[in-house]
């Protein structure tokens, strides 16, 4: 018996050693991960997040077959590596990927789409939640939607990060509460590569890549990579089809250790008709038979050749990182993205005579006898709407440090200027739903008709602050630091008859954090945190209102109360990395002026309409963990869940009098979920299997409505087939929705109350709802040359 406990310490023992061994040189190193399907790169792919760097194992050893990645920053972070991302779909979204992760709610809408997805982390919704791609903000900087499918194809994925309950200090985000996703793109091979795949599915989806990596160029210490793609895909419910063109690309000059720049270039053009969203009593009706008609007749606002989207991205940024010395290093980053429509709405029958632009009647439409679509009986106009908008976001991040010693000193400056553009036009249809924007557009006395004209920039300066101090050979951290952001929103709403006066907010948001840690042992750390974070208030119509053109009166008010959405969390944690992965974490948030963004369909139509509610106060307190096995025979195991209770903390006004939504749960925020994997990978073949549940959600901020829990499975699984000259070939076919589940996945629009309240005058509107993707399958065959 002592011989076998002497032994057990002793193995104990030198586990411990080696992994604080390794834990230094990762520390020092910065870690390494895969870069590319062939060849894995030791000088790239490294993620700074509050001074920490994160170690990924080599390919087939990474915990829960790469579900789970190692941290030691004291705050909760789940990380999805390359290995997992390749054994998915190649038409996944950075969304649908992370639904496994403990916290996210999230749930595609079909194989393929190019919408922006619903999402929930820890409650907090969409809109509140920052999203960063290779540090670029990859939210829309006054909509916060997230158009995740244009910025990076899922095969240059290196690795995605979430912070579930605080944001990074230095993090170039306006809107997260609470929440970050940081995405990472693979970096160019050290050996040129070509990588090339060809996907094929349900409904008719396809998708083609090819990636190009020119491995380093001379001896200039260059290197590059380029990729294209192609995708394709039939809307699954109702008529219509969805299609997408994307460009990588990326640049990398290492001038010397520890100094390098990095160029990285996105490009995507995609057209899809829209999905519909039902309201309960739609889905009861029709379920996921609820989508667009391929036949018109005269007044059909639910036609495919009316409704789509045409939406656009293109972005860049040059990232520098340079090492003085002495402990000195600035990361400096300028970039530029933009999103752009149009989108397309159904008919609409408009008034020739007495109606509205803005708030001033005109008498007649400009020719309306002779356009087409023009009813004498109804004195009517059939039309189609036209939404064209854009958003260009650019911006400058510098980071500086200074390690001397036991202190690191950090200094972070963002600077962000952003523009938007949006207006209505309106074509006449014929008889066939037929129409053209190379046609002229509908005018009265020579003013176009539409509902909004908008025109808007904003300018933010965000300044941070943030020292970190390590005693006890780096076991204890104490990390202290502050951001404070300056804001400027100036809008403008060009419509006759509406003033032209620009709407002017200016907000100064100070956000401070502490961050503790300690390692008690190698394998183990307690982390202790208090963290805050802000949302502007989201989309334009928080500023400004539209114009209805039947009645001259705004749609829907800005808001009364123009004020930052804040969030302060508390985190306590504990994690361990030794034989097995495992984290857990106890939190708690308070947020002030909680701000629900609500989409409607405007009545008779599928013109949306955009309303930002003030919800109050809200809290929760939660529970969530996470654990993963490394391989054992090829096989590990992964497990993620997260219990949460939530309060909204007031009542709140509406329709001229107060709802009694103190006390009530919030919406979106499932009291339990969670999530199974199991992964199995020899370097021949390999295989993933997923189940996740979702606890049923609320709809209304009165809980009068909501939708069930569910179940959803998805497997992966493929092999290597034997090389052909330098040809290596593989393998993988892709489930999802195994048992092909017909639900609600999501909230598309929250509403205050489902069914007729007392005290506001019997108001009521219905939500309206995401229908999860069905059972689909996907075949890909990829090589590398």
């Amino acid at each position: 018996m002592r011989k076998v406990l002497l032994l057990s310490a002793v193995c104990f023992f030198a586990q411990n050693t080696t992994a604080f061994a390794k834990e230094k040189t990762d520390n020092r190193h910065g870690g390494t991960k895969k870069t590319d399907h062939a060849t894995a790169d030791p000088h790239h792919d490294r993620m700074r997040e509050d001074g920490e760097k994160i170690a990924v194992h080599a390919t087939h050893k990474e915990a829960g077959g790469g579900m789970m990645a190692y941290h030691t920053t004291p705050k909760t972070v789940s990380s999805l590596t390359h290995d997992y991302i390749d054994m998915q779909s190649p038409t996944s979204t950075i969304e649908s990927l992370i639904q496994t992760l403990p916290g996210v709610v999230s749930a595609s809408e079909g194989p393929l789409t190019t919408s922006f997805s619903t999402i929930h982390i820890r409650g907090m919704g969409q809109s509140e939640i920052g999203v960063t791609f290779e540090g670029i903000p990859g939210a829309n900087p006054f909509t916060y939607s997230t158009y995740t499918p244009s910025l990076v194809d899922s095969e240059n994925i290196g690795q995605i990060n979430v912070m579930q309950g605080a944001v990074d200090i230095n993090s170039p985000t306006y809107n997260a509460t609470g929440a970050e996703i940081s995405t990472s793109i693979r970096r160019p091979s050290a050996k040129q590569n070509i990588y090339a795949s060809t996907s094929g599915g349900s409904y008719s989806t396809n998708k083609d890549f090819i990636r190009y990596d020119t491995g380093e160029i001379g001896h200039s210490g260059v290197r590059a990579f380029v990729s294209g793609s192609y995708a394709r895909s039939d809307m699954w419910r109702g008529t219509g089809e969805v299609r997408k063109w994307h460009v990588d690309a990326a640049l990398v000059k290492t001038w010397s250790k520890g100094n390098e720049t990095e160029a990285i270039f996105g490009w995507t053009q995609a057209r899809q008709n829209e999905w519909l969203y039902p309201s309960m009593a739609n889905w009861k009706t029709y379920g996921t038979n609820y989508g667009l008609n391929d036949q018109y007749y005269e007044g059909d606002t639910h036609y495919a050749g009316l409704d789509g989207k045409n939406t656009g991205s293109i972005y860049g940024a040059l990232k520098n990182h340079f090492s003085f010395g002495h402990g000195l290093s600035l990361d400096a980053e300028a970039y530029s993205v933009e999103f752009h429509g149009p989108y397309e709405y159904g008919e609409s029958n408009l008034a020739v005579s007495s109606g509205y632009v803005g708030s001033e009647k005109y008498k007649y439409l400009d020719n309306y006898k002779n356009l087409p679509g023009y009813d004498p009986t109804s004195k009517k106009l059939t039309a189609a709407e036209v939404s064209d908008w854009y958003t260009i976001s650019s911006g400058l991040t510098l980071v500086g440090k200074w390690h001397h010693k036991f202190n690191t000193l950090t200094f972070s400056y963002w600077y962000s200027y952003a523009t938007e553009g949006a207006r209505d036009r309106y074509y006449p249809v014929n008889g066939k739903g037929q129409w053209s924007t190379s046609e002229p557009y509908l005018t009265a006395g020579g003013i176009p008709i539409g509902e909004d004209n908008e025109n808007g920039k904003q300018q933010l300066n965000s300044f941070a602050v943030d020292d970190k101090l390590s005693f006890l050979n780096d076991r204890l951290t104490i990390d202290g630091g502050i951001r404070m952001a300056m804001v400027s929103r100036q809008f403008t709403q060009d419509l006759p008859g509406v003033s032209t006066a620009p709407s002017i907010r200016n907000l100064f948001i100070p956000a401070p954090q502490v961050l503790i840690s300690y390692r008690f042992n190698p394998n183990h750390q307690i982390y202790v945190n208090g963290t805050t974070g802000y949302h502007l208030p989201a989309s334009l119509s928080s500023q400004l209102p539209e114009y209805s053109y039947t009645t001259g009166k705004p749609l829907q008010m800005a808001m009364s109360q123009y004020k930052p959405e804040y969030m302060i969390t508390e985190e306590l944690g504990y994690r361990y990395s030794g034989l097995f992965m495992a984290n857990v974490a106890g939190f708690h948030y308070n947020v002030t002026n909680h701000q629900v963004s609500s989409e409607t369909y405007q009545p008779g139509t599928t013109t949306e309409i955009s309303q930002v509610i003030n919800a109050g106060g809200l809290e929760a307190w939660g529970l969530q963990a996470e654990l993963a096995t490394r391989p054992w025979h090829h096989v590990s195991f992964y497990a993620s869940g997260q219990y949460m209770y939530t309060q909204n903390g007031n009542n709140i006004a509406y329709g001229g009098g107060y709802l009694q939504t103190k006390g009530k749960q919030e919406v979106g925020a499932p009291k339990f979920s969670g999530s199974l994997g199991l992964t199995y990978n020899d370097g021949k073949w390999f295989g993933n299997f997923t189940l996740q549940y979702t606890d049923s959600q609320y709809a209304t901020l009165m809980n009068d409505e909501s939708i069930p829990s569910y179940v959803t499975a998805n497997l992966g699984f493929g092999r290597t087939l034997p090389q052909v000259g330098r040809v290596k070939p593989r393998l993988k076919i892709n489930l999802t929705n195994l048992g092909n589940e017909h639900y609600l996945s999501s909230m598309y629009s929250y509403t205050t109350n489902a069914t007729a309240a007392a005290g506001v005058g019997g108001k009521s509107s219905a939500p309206t709802y995401v229908i999860g993707a069905p059972f689909v399958v996907m075949a890909t065959l990829s090589a590398n040359f």
